[in-house]
């Protein structure tokens, strides 16, 4: 009974902190658990845990005075994703890396190790850019539809110096500081040459993986590095490479053309404007139309589009032309007049999730992707390394009717759709909060072999 009136009374007292389960199996700690950035926490009274070396049974402690505190204290996502033996984790504080043309955002992070597990072998790290140009099964008679145009790897257990040599950011500290002496970091520096990443939407029956460039950090316990790593105990996340748009932009673009027929003295003449070069995903586009019909013909059947255009230069010249946006008027022209008007489309993901062959910035999850960002071709870099090349055009057409038949008339207006940049984010931040990375949400990836669960 003494007993049982001695923890009811530290119950009062102590103050509550949160316990982060690395391995997402339920357990009940206290009297109250609760969900935190997709990950198991429990609510537990700060006496010590009994120290450990395995991964199982890490804890991550975070200290706050009130739940008010705890509400205005800025959060920090870490993603982390453990091997199904549990002796590599790899720990990241972002998913999406950066193209500022100039340079790129290094991928930088932290790789927890149970030594008892490794058993004397090395741990390394690797990041990979692949291209892949069909289904795995298609790697038939020795022929193999993918390439990786990057490979670079580093070992991290036995540190080959010291840690502190080795942290490059502050959130890397955070995490060392919260896993113990068993956590190791690591750091990569994209080329300049390397594609951001994209990917062909798979259709509604599809399985597998298609055409896409893909970007992987690897870590795997072996031998060496040469070694093929076992899957029990290698884990795979998949990272994006991105871009924003620029801070300038160009000029707006316009086009214009002019057409003559057989037996009409005078010409039909349309003209297609755009406000700005660059759009960014969700913008509406206002789309300007200036017909001055001077011909005997009269201009019916008039559409305004969005396409986007998907060139494949790595293995083939394949191109894909797909219509991400469309409005069908109902506006005529009769011969002697003239048209000014203001259409407005919005390409939209949502609208076009079933079209197969649609080009998609890489995707994470079901449900944060979007249609692909146009692509940006530095100077002097060959457009084949870029594996698929992605741009935007808006289509104006209209039929000119007459006496001997119809003509298309057409106008082609280019435009970059592109991210805004965003704010730049603060590392000078109080609490981590640790979630699982997994790919097993992704549409049209069931059963992938590269998904390493935390639970066997």
């Amino acid at each position: 009974m003494r007993v049982i009136g001695l923890v009811v009374h530290l119950h009062y007292l102590c103050k509550p902190e949160t316990l982060i389960s690395l391995t997402g199996k339920s357990r009940t700690v206290g009297n109250e658990r609760r969900a935190v950035g997709g990950v198991t926490a429990y609510k537990y009274w700060p006496w010590k845990p009994a120290s450990t070396h395995s991964l199982t049974e890490a804890t991550h402690n975070t200290t706050t005075t009130d739940r008010q505190t705890d509400r205005m204290s800025p959060k920090r996502v870490i993603y982390k994703k453990l091997s199904r033996d549990k002796s590599v984790g790899v720990y990241m504080g972002k998913r999406d890396f950066v193209d500022h043309c100039d340079f790129v955002d290094p991928v930088d992070g932290v790789v927890l190790v149970d030594p008892e597990q490794v058993k004397g072998k090395k741990v390394y790290v690797m990041l990979s850019c692949t291209f892949r140009y069909g289904r795995e099964d298609m790697d038939v008679m020795g022929m193999v539809f993918r390439r990786d145009i990057f490979l670079c790897s580093r070992q991290v257990y036995p540190p080959l110096q010291d840690k502190e040599r080795s942290v490059h950011t502050k959130v890397q500290e955070k995490i060392l500081r919260k896993l113990g002496d068993n956590a190791y970091p690591f750091f990569f520096e994209f080329p300049d040459n390397l594609p951001c990443s994209v990917c062909l939407q798979p259709g509604p029956t599809d399985v597998g993986k298609h055409c896409a460039v893909e970007f992987e950090v690897k870590a795997f316990c072996a031998e060496n590095q040469d070694e093929k790593a076992q899957k029990r105990s290698s884990v795979r996340l998949a990272i994006r490479k991105i871009q924003y748009a620029p801070d300038t932009g160009g000029a707006a673009p316009s086009a214009d053309t002019t057409c003559e027929f057989i037996m009409s003295d005078k010409p039909l003449h349309m003209r297609v404007s755009l406000e700005k070069e660059t759009y960014y995903h969700g913008e509406e586009i206002n789309i300007s139309v200036d017909i001055d019909n001077s011909s005997n013909r009269n201009v019916k059947d008039l559409s305004v589009s969005v396409e986007q255009v998907t060139n494949v230069v790595l293995y083939s010249n394949d191109k894909y032309v797909k219509t991400v946006a469309y409005e069908d008027t109902m506006d005529t022209v009769p011969s002697g007049t003239s048209l000014k008007k203001v259409y407005t489309l919005c390409p939209l993901l949502d609208n076009n999730r079933e079209r197969l062959g649609l080009a998609l910035d890489g995707k994470l999850k079901h449900e944060d992707t979007n249609l692909a960002s146009s692509s940006v071709v530095k100077d002097e870099v060959l457009k084949e390394i870029l594996g698929m090349l992605v741009a935007y055009r808006v289509v104006v057409k209209c039929n000119a009717a007459g006496i001997v038949g119809s003509s298309e008339v057409a106008v082609e207006v280019p435009f970059k759709l592109m991210h805004p940049k965003p704010d730049p984010e603060s590392e000078d931040t109080v609490d981590l909060v640790f979630e699982e990375f997994k790919r097993s949400y992704l549409k049209g990836v069931i059963g992938d072999d590269d998904e390493s669960p935390a639970e066997p």
